[in-house]
């Protein structure tokens, strides 16, 4: 189904993936209003009251939840928001959703029973949570501790995931799909962090650590509260073996392999030496 309208709404357009998703439709020619607090008009998901200003006269969407979806009161939020845009007569919504999250998976079959044609995302930890996320300034500072122990992750891109999310915005056949999108292997934590550290030639040290103290030491970093809860749920919960599987939704989206994680340490590593210079 060809989208009417031109303008594409991006929430969470400050975010991971939402800025690259934005960009990439930008550099397409298509017109993007930007779905966040600081935007005008602005949007902020704990306030209903923006959401109609940002849907009006726009012909997709593509949806983050913020910090995630398995947050207490996303699915109210996730269902009161496509009541709107179906009242917005939007045509076309993109999910980003989380794997293993059951929470995250309700929210996923709002969007898909809405009457909206839709597209979930279903993706794994991204790469960029070591280079743009909550463990930054571990990476940075050489010693990253967690309570991921020994279980394996297929790391994704973020940039895989825009590519997806773009490709269903503004091309037919990807309405009702649900990509499931990984990395291409899997890997340990500890194992991540040995691919950074070779790559960029920073001595960066893995540590395992009861979850209590991880979880109490993102809290004493700083970290709002709600990205400690979420860090907490997903090290308790989902990072229990039930993802260590890697799947082909970059490939059956975009007809091309997924990023691997090394490609992601080699980029890290040129950016730091340009940063450098």
């Amino acid at each position: 189904m060809k989208v009417e309208r031109n303008t594409v709404l991006v929430i969470g357009s400050t975010g991971k993936t939402g800025r690259r998703v934005a960009e990439r439709l930008r550099a397409q020619g298509v017109e993007v209003r930007a779905g966040s607090r600081s935007a005008d008009p602005a949007f902020d998901w704990s306030d209903p009251g923006t959401w109609d200003a940002c849907l009006a006269g726009v012909g997709a969407v593509y949806v983050t939840y913020a910090p995630d979806l398995a947050m207490p009161g996303a699915p109210d939020a996730i269902r009161s928001f496509v009541v709107r845009a179906k009242q917005a007569e939007v045509e076309r919504l993109v999910l980003l959703s989380g794997r293993g999250e059951p929470e995250a998976q309700a929210c996923e079959a709002i969007v898909q029973k809405s009457g909206i044609p839709s597209t979930v995302v279903r993706a794994s930890w991204f790469n960029q949570n070591f280079s743009e996320g909550a463990f930054t300034p571990m990476i940075m500072a050489g010693h990253l501790a967690t309570s991921a122990g020994e279980v394996r992750e297929p790391f994704v891109d973020v940039n895989d995931i825009a590519d997806v999310a773009v490709a269903a915005l503004t091309q037919d056949g990807h309405g009702g799909k649900l990509y499931e999108v990984t990395g291409p292997r899997l890997l340990t934590f500890a194992e991540a962090v040995g691919e950074l550290s070779a790559a960029t030639g920073q001595d960066v040290r893995y540590e395992q650590i009861p979850h209590a103290d991880f979880v109490g030491g993102v809290r004493a970093s700083g970290a709002p509260e709600d990205v400690a809860y979420m860090i907490d749920y997903l090290f308790a919960t989902v990072l229990d073996g039930r993802n260590e599987h890697v799947c082909d939704g970059v490939q059956e989206a975009l007809g091309r392999p997924a990023r691997d994680f090394s490609e992601f340490a080699r980029d890290l590593a040129a950016g730091l030496t340009r940063a450098a210079t």
